[in-house]
């Protein structure tokens, strides 16, 4: 009995996860954290940023006091920081789906402010037609869409991975009402349009159905011009 009510209260008591955007200084950046509530109210925290345009990539791990947000973050270049030198570390607040404060470096010292929020712009103004395909190895993509002023007429999203030719393909979605970006729907399939770093991001959710077994959709995105390019950050 012991036993089992210690692996109880070693449990956590929640998880949360917010994908947010913002400024890591003067850049355009896209976090995502991920937490899970501990038996003494703290937060244990992993995650990782992306900044745009270069797509360098940042993995987060720390911890989140339980009432007032203070957050901090070790960084590094690899998803498991132990035993690698930290390349920074991020201090600051987590609430009300913001996070706030400073970007330390290695040895500690001030290197820039950062602000994000889980708010992304509106796109009810959004206009494009877009025509892209983008590779990378054995994965290619291709989108095909229009939309003006918000409302989107046509959307049509395939994928293949080789050598098995296994594919996606996306159509016939309907679009739903959403704040901070578009959504298309059909089902329990979701795909989700943000504006991030003067891009757009697309990224699906919930859509294996329309995949082969072996097949999937990368987050990807839309250029100013038209063009696209698969979301494959580079650790670096």
């Amino acid at each position: 009995m012991k036993r089992l009510l210690a692996l109880f209260l070693a449990l956590p008591l929640a998880a949360l996860s917010q994908e947010m955007v913002g400024q890591l200084g003067s850049r355009d950046a896209l976090l995502v954290l991920h937490a899970l509530q501990q038996p003494d109210g703290s937060w244990r925290v992993t995650g990782e940023y992306v900044v745009f345009p270069t797509l360098q990539r940042r993995f987060l791990e720390g911890e989140r006091s339980p009432e007032l947000g203070l957050t901090s973050l070790k960084e590094g270049s690899t998803p498991i920081l132990f035993g690698h030198d930290p390349t920074g570390e991020l201090r600051g607040t987590w609430r009300g789906g913001v996070f706030k404060g400073m970007r330390y470096g290695p040895g500690g010292q001030e290197r820039e402010r950062f602000e994000f929020s889980q708010e992304f712009p509106s796109m009810a103004g959004y206009s494009a037609t877009v025509r892209c395909q983008a590779q990378d190895g054995r994965y290619s993509a291709s989108l095909d869409f229009s939309a003006e002023s918000g409302k989107v007429g046509s959307f049509e999203w395939r994928s293949s991975v080789q050598p098995s030719g296994h594919s996606c393909q996306l159509a016939d979605l309907r679009q739903q009402p959403f704040d901070g970006g578009l959504r298309l729907a059909a089902g329990e399939c979701r795909v989700t349009l943000r504006e991030v770093g003067g891009v757009v991001k697309i990224a699906a959710e919930g859509c294996s159905a329309h995949c082969g077994s072996q097949a999937y959709l990368e987050p990807m995105l839309v250029e100013r011009r038209g063009g696209c390019r698969l979301l494959r950050p580079e650790a670096r």
